[in-house]
């Protein structure tokens, strides 16, 4: 049964809209969060709101400190960049001159490249996703990020020629940081940043043994209710700061200050300055942080997930302005953020209708125009995420793995932008004209191909038997073994449930849990191993076990 506890009009104050946005997580029970909008050093919108600790009955406030996840690499890139500036290091350094221990892997793996995700390095989260390890609970240490690095065969990109998001990366930079400046990564942070600034209640939490005092615990929705969520381990670096959005203010008004209190002024503008791949493409990432726009307005943001924390901290230079989210709800989107950014800064912004190119009337977009595109689009990184284009009627929908349809725009006659969620879908042709592709432009650019309506490849019987086996990949020191069930392939680990695979339209391709599993064979045809997938990380080998 539904009950409609609340009905109300859509607010147009600002603050009354933000109070709307946020509704969903200030109840009794419910963990909550905490927000802040301010302009030109004055405060237009603060509030903490549902609960920080379920335990113990104790309120969200403003200044209770929350695990901000990957929003924190800022603060590593800013901490690389001090110490480039005062001659520490070169950001140009090969990797290897401050952490030797780090193999040769082909090619020269460079401090910047740390920074702005360009690295080619094994993203190690998704790298331990593909073995019998539970990364959201599992301890992680530091050293195990050498280790993982060290078992590499070689880089998955040659370094400044892809952009490919990495935890690895930033937890390495922040160990050089460490070794150029002989403090422990908290202590430079407390010592060079947040003491200075007046961060009071900001620390790097430097494992998940350290007690953050007055912090928010972290929940995630069961059935009966919200089980309580750790931290996760091997963060530091690429995550791991708990802070609050008071003191996230007074960081974001010291990026933007003419006159920075801490740090350099070129400090910042090369934080926010696009990177660069070798091909001459821009990408949407500076150093530790996105550097994109909003409605016509330059936008620099990072969001963070950690297991049940979430966060956001988007800036808008031109305006002196920021806006801080985050939360102890594994629920909770952190991009509410941008939509109270559009209310409180509506004057400034573009009128949503004038985005698009005028030159496009979205109405020439007919049903039968848009049929050419309807289908099913896999990421090229990670098969696995399908995007499936289709309409009802003339609406025309988007929907990814595993998340609720969206409704997409058309702004040209091979492009659409996703209502709601800053993205868009870029359609390709082939040399015959037909459409066989498209790319995911959401915080990057990610190539997907259009997928046959049926699998060219359908293994049965025996034919589906050749897969089954015990493998094992060297670099990880871990196991897959999958076994047939009729018509089925699982894929099954220790700790894990078994998942059902499902045949690609490639041929020995598999999907499943999130990976994809390409099989090898040798020149006499028999399986002999797989090469596994998961967006982030790839090409990962397990070989197959003797006798199986």
């Amino acid at each position: 049964m539904l009950s409609l506890l609340r009905q109300e009009p859509l607010a147009r104050d600002p603050a009354r809209r933000a109070d709307q946005l946020l509704a969903r997580y200030d109840a009794p029970g419910m963990p909550g969060g905490e927000v802040r909008v301010w302009r030109n050093g004055r405060v237009l919108y603060t509030k903490g709101f549902g609960m920080a600790d379920l335990r113990h009955g104790i309120p969200y406030r403003t200044n209770t400190p929350t695990n901000i996840g990957s929003t924190s690499k800022q603060f590593t890139a800013f901490a690389v960049l001090l110490q480039a500036e005062r001659g520490a290091l070169s950001l140009d350094d090969d990797i290897r001159k401050h952490i030797p221990e780090l193999p040769e892997l082909g090619d020269t793996v460079r401090v910047r490249h740390l920074i702005t995700h360009q690295s080619g390095l094994r993203e190690f989260l998704n790298l331990l996703a593909m073995t019998d390890r539970q990364v959201s609970t599992d301890w992680i240490n530091r050293e195990e990020l050498i280790q993982i690095v060290q078992r590499q065969p070689r880089l998955q990109n040659a370094p400044g020629a892809e952009f490919n998001y990495n935890n690895t990366a930033f937890g390495l930079a922040a160990l050089i940081v460490e070794r150029t400046s002989g403090k422990s990564f908290p202590d430079y942070l407390r010592d060079e940043l947040f003491k200075p600034l007046g961060m009071t209640r900001s620390m790097a939490r430097a494992d998940r043994a350290t007690i953050v005092p007055n912090a928010a615990m972290g929940y995630a929705a069961r059935p009966a209710g919200f089980a309580e969520m750790g931290d996760l381990g091997g963060a530091l670096g690429a995550g791991g700061i708990y802070t609050t959005v008071e003191d996230l203010q007074r960081w974001g008004e010291n990026m933007l200050a003419a006159k920075p209190r801490v740090g350099s002024r070129a400090i910042f503008d090369t934080m926010m300055t696009n990177g660069q791949l070798t091909d001459g493409r821009k990408s949407d990432y500076g150093m530790g942080v996105f550097v994109d726009e909003q409605r016509g307005v330059r936008r620099v943001q990072h969001g963070g997930s950690d297991v049940a924390h979430r966060s956001m901290l988007a800036l808008y230079p031109t305006l002196n302005a920021g806006v801080s989210v985050q939360s102890n709800n594994a629920g909770f989107a952190s991009s509410v953020a941008f939509e109270i950014a559009s209310a409180f800064f509506d004057a400034e912004m573009q009128s949503p209708s004038t985005i698009a190119p005028v030159a496009y009337d979205p109405s020439r977009m007919t049903a039968a125009r848009f049929d050419a595109f309807v289908g099913r689009y896999a990421l090229d990184a990670a098969p696995a995420f399908v995007i499936r284009v289709f309409r009802e009627g003339t609406s025309f929908f988007a929907q990814a793995t595993g998340q609720e349809r969206i409704g997409i725009v058309p702004t040209s006659d091979s492009s659409f932008s996703l209502t709601g969620v800053e993205a868009a879908l870029r359609f390709r042709r082939d040399a015959a004209g037909e459409v066989s592709g498209l790319t995911l432009v959401q915080g990057g650019e990610q190539r997907a191909t259009r997928l046959t309506d049926a699998p060219a490849f359908a293994p049965t019987g025996a034919k589906l038997a050749e897969f089954a086996g015990r493998f094992f990949s060297e670099e990880l020191e871990s196991f897959i073994t999958i076994v047939q069930r009729g018509d089925t392939l699982l894929l099954t680990q220790r700790r894990h449930e078994d998942a059902p695979l499902k045949a690609s339209n490639k041929s020995d391709t598999f999907d499943g849990r999130g990976l994809t599993l390409s099989f090898e064979r040798d020149r006499n045809g028999a399986i002999i191993g797989f090469y596994v997938a998961n967006g982030r990380t790839r090409d990962v080998r397990f070989g197959r076990v003797r006798p199986w």
